[in-house]
């Protein structure tokens, strides 16, 4: 696959490797340890297109000042068959690197060449990676926390998908424990109210009070009357808890399918119980002297998890806790599903307990460095001007459905990437359905759609898309031109950046800039009218954006419409 920028990267390092050779061959250097070669894009345009701190790096060994080391290696470097056009000295010792403009119309070439396929690299080697996200608990609607968390995981998986990795997305159905027990109790309470008042049985405090908890009960009692009355309360909440929870897993799933999300593995917490790994896992926690017995409860030791106080895993009335499952659960990731590297998105009010699960995970002979927690902060919704906590349709607190009929998949998706996870979200309402410029998602969308237009005119009088090959790219040379090449080249370079950071928020800041500077192109150059040759040239830039922002948007799993 295409990535320039790590050619025009590997081949500056060799430039610098042979040069350095060369130096101390010389003698103008003494023999020294070549660390890895940094190179980076400066910030600033006049600095050149790539930069090294080589110089700096090696001072100590070198025994000189950085700007003399940069000079001698600037004289011993050979730039025959290489992209480089220029080298200078810059401040303390820095090496800015200047480009002809070939490695630009190479990149179109391989974006024509790579097409749906371009942005795609292999840093992932093919490695099983586990990318685990929302699990929400399923005793209740999907909130907008669990919004944030669906958009980013699914994105993070994209991104590993695209970099190479082998992946499976997986929701943790939290379907045992006291959750579930909790949920029992919630739907009973309800059951008896409805069909004998409200004084009849008191609501527990700490129960579910969702209105869907509600609704369940009165599809009950509509299908199958007060026959649970005379049953046994223990039996009467199982049998309740079997009723409801398939519907509220079913109606998770079509939301989050709605949202764009598709697991490939729905994992049951109850099947940790069901088959003996729960106990399992226990089991082993006890042999390696990991845990303590006090007050009738099994606790797993503080030094163990490097936290200042032990935790509890089976609670004295015999019932494991939920970390208990969870460490049950990423033993099973790693040891029965042998996953090379695993992924959880979690709130960030979870993020002391991130400190305690590597502990857990190392406690069972597992890299806890293969396990990584990726904390998302909350999200502030937004109508008006003020904050927004109900939904418009039905009145009650804003659910995943809810946003997703006031303002569509797309802009939920994109507004939900737009910030690093770490970063709290204010989210626009009114914004995200603007038909306008304002509006990132429509100003990207447009781009694709301005472009897709051009090229249907453009083939209504029989231009099409030349081959790459069979066009002079050498024409385009305006910097409107330019610059737009050289971010379409970087592409594949986000794609690495996202996956080792796991932010997939680059992306949607990387195609504002590629429909940004789209716009501006469109601005300068005409394409229609002008001389043939630079038109072709011209058409082959335009299709490089379609085919870029395309990438990038579907890799999103955000629509490019072709008109709008």
């Amino acid at each position: 696959m295409t990535n320039l920028v790590e050619n025009v990267t590997q081949q500056i390092k060799s430039v610098i490797r042979q040069s350095l050779s060369k130096a101390i061959a010389n003698g103008e250097i003494p023999e020294v340890e070549v660390p890895e070669i940094s190179i980076e894009v400066p910030r600033e345009k006049g600095h050149g297109d790539f930069s090294t701190n080589i110089a700096m790096q090696v001072t100590k060994q070198a025994k000189k000042a950085p700007r003399q080391i940069a000079e001698i290696l600037i004289k011993n470097m050979d730039t025959s068959n290489t992209y480089i056009d220029g080298i200078e000295c810059a401040g303390p010792g820095f090496i800015n690197f200047r480009l002809n403009n070939a490695w630009l119309y190479a990149a179109l070439k391989g974006i024509q060449t790579d097409k749906e396929n371009y942005g795609r690299i292999d840093i992932g080697n093919g490695r099983k990676v586990m990318v685990e996200f929302v699990s929400a608990n399923p005793t209740g609607p999907l909130h907008m926390g669990n919004a944030r968390g669906g958009a980013l995981g699914d994105c993070i998986a994209s991104v590993l998908d695209a970099a190479g990795y082998d992946v499976t997305r997986e929701f943790y159905v939290n379907d045992a424990g006291n959750q579930i027990e909790k949920f029992g109790i919630s739907l009973e309470a309800r059951y008896i109210q409805l069909l004998k008042g409200e004084d009849a049985i008191v609501f527990p405090e700490d129960g579910y009070q969702g209105e869907d908890i509600i609704d369940h009960m009165k599809d009950y009692i509509s299908a199958n009357g007060d026959k649970l009355l005379d049953v046994e309360s223990a039996e009467r909440r199982r049998i309740l808890v079997e009723y409801a929870l398939p519907k509220n897993i079913e109606r998770i799933k079509a939301g989050l399918e709605s949202y764009g999300v598709k697991y490939d593995v729905w994992f049951s917490e109850k099947s940790l119980y069901d088959s003996g790994e729960l106990k399992e896992t226990l089991e082993i926690l006890k042999e390696k002297d990991c845990t303590i017995e006090n007050e009738g409860a099994t606790w797993i030791k503080a030094s163990v998890l490097g936290a200042e106080k032990d935790e509890v895993l089976v609670r004295n009335n015999g019932i494991p806790t939920y970390f208990a499952a969870d460490i049950a659960y990423h033993r099973n990731k790693f040891l029965k599903r042998n996953f090379d590297w695993v992924i959880n998105l979690w709130g960030a009010d979870h993020h002391g307990h991130v400190g305690r699960m590597k502990g857990a995970v190392s406690s069972m002979g597992i890299d806890p460095d293969k396990l990584d927690v990726v904390l998302f902060q909350l999200v502030r919704l937004y109508r008006n001007g003020e904050i927004a906590r109900m939904s418009k349709r039905t009145g009650r607190a804003i659910s995943l459905t809810d946003l997703l009929d006031e303002v569509g998949r797309d802009a939920a998706r994109f507004f939900f990437n737009m910030k690093a996870s770490g970063s709290h979200l204010d989210f626009d309402l009114d914004l995200a359905v603007k038909q306008s410029n304002d509006n990132p998602v429509f100003y990207v969308q447009y781009a694709h759609a301005r472009i897709c237009s051009m090229l249907k005119i453009l083939e209504g009088e029989g231009v099409t898309v030349p081959a790459a090959d069979s066009v002079n790219l050498e024409l385009l040379q305006k910097a409107e031109e330019l610059e737009l090449i050289k971010r379409l080249a970087e592409y594949p370079e986000e794609i690495r950046i996202s996956a080792q950071t796991l932010e997939p928020s680059r992306l949607t800041r990387y195609v504002m800039d590629v429909a940004g500077l789209f716009h501006s192109f469109y601005n300068a150059c005409r394409v229609k009218g002008e001389e043939e040759n630079i038109m072709k040239a011209r058409v082959v830039l335009v299709d490089s954006a379609r085919i870029v922002i395309k990438n990038v948007l579907q890799l999103l799993s955000i629509s490019a419409p072709e008109r709008m």
